[in-house]
């Protein structure tokens, strides 16, 4: 076990908040609820069906997204396994504190965050009672720092987002975007905002959050996928507004001494695990 990972133990061992990601028990399926704003009809007593009216669809190539490695797809992916292992995890720890939302963050852009926000979204969405609202919340020149979440990631071009919802009159509706894959929707980020952490702080972002959180219930699952922690204070100004905080930490990159800081700068928040991305010691990805 690496110096790193061993830190990320003893931090987690330190705040009484030590996670066993390895053999979860599966949670529980949550009841069809009726939701507001689409037509669902139960195929079953399990599966849902959506019908999207208002939100945009985007049919993307599933040749592009396994080039950019939107790997959930594809089944027949090691890092698929590993992705779904996860999914089990979260979704678990969030039925335990009656949850629906994520915040994903890293102590420094490039770390995985958005492949590992986009991935457990797509994987989470395949499950057969949950869909999910998948949010861009970097909104500090994504092109630059980090790959581009709709881009590069997607392959579409998004002139709006949540920037425009937080800046102009418009309705979230008609900013959401349906990959073309089934219980999944996108909120793209919509462009570059260099007030963006007085804007994530506003009532209109809280407002947003709450209204995400609850209109849908317990099987509507909100991820934001944020900037990172030591670079920018952007996750920390809405993390109190989510239930929970998973932070992705990049091996051999990261240091013991900026684990120490990411750690008190969680302190007291809901931390639900920790992604060990790009480990060499057994898998591509190992979480902790």
């Amino acid at each position: 076990m690496s110096k790193l990972k061993k830190a990320l133990q003893r931090a987690h061992e330190a705040r009484g908040e030590a996670k066993n990601f390895l053999n979860p028990p599966k949670a529980p399926l949550h009841p069809l609820l009726k939701k507001h704003g689409i037509d669902i009809k139960p195929a079953d007593q399990k599966k849902i069906d959506i019908k999207y009216s208002r939100t945009k669809v985007e049919r993307l190539d599933q040749t592009i997204l396994r080039r950019n490695k939107v790997l959930s797809l594809f089944k027949e992916n090691q890092t698929t396994d590993q992705v779904d292992n996860l999914r089990t995890q979260i979704l678990d720890k969030l039925e335990q504190i009656g949850g629906n939302s994520l915040l994903v963050t890293s102590a420094h852009p490039g770390e995985g965050k958005t492949f590992i926000s986009i991935n457990l979204a797509v994987s989470i969405a395949q499950e057969l009672d949950k869909t999910v609202l998948l949010i861009d919340t970097d909104l500090r020149h994504p092109w630059k720092y980090h790959y581009d979440f709709a881009g590069d990631f997607w392959g579409f071009k998004a002139d709006k987002g949540l920037a425009d919802y937080l800046t102009k009159d418009l309705d979230i509706a008609d900013l959401l975007i349906n990959p073309g894959i089934e219980k999944l929707t996108l909120l793209p980020a919509g462009g570059y905002l260099p007030n963006s952490a007085e804007l994530l702080s506003s009532n209109r972002m809280a407002q947003f959050i709450h209204e995400v959180k609850s209109r849908y219930g317990s099987d509507r699952i909100c991820i934001f996928d944020c900037p990172a922690l030591l670079r920018y204070s952007d996750p920390l100004v809405i993390s109190d507004l989510v239930d929970g905080i998973l932070l992705v930490v990049e091996a051999e990159r990261t240091t013991p001494d900026e684990m120490k800081k990411v750690v008190k700068l969680l302190e007291g928040k809901n931390v639900l695990g920790t992604v060990f991305n790009k480990s060499k010691e057994q898998h591509k990805n190992d979480y902790v």
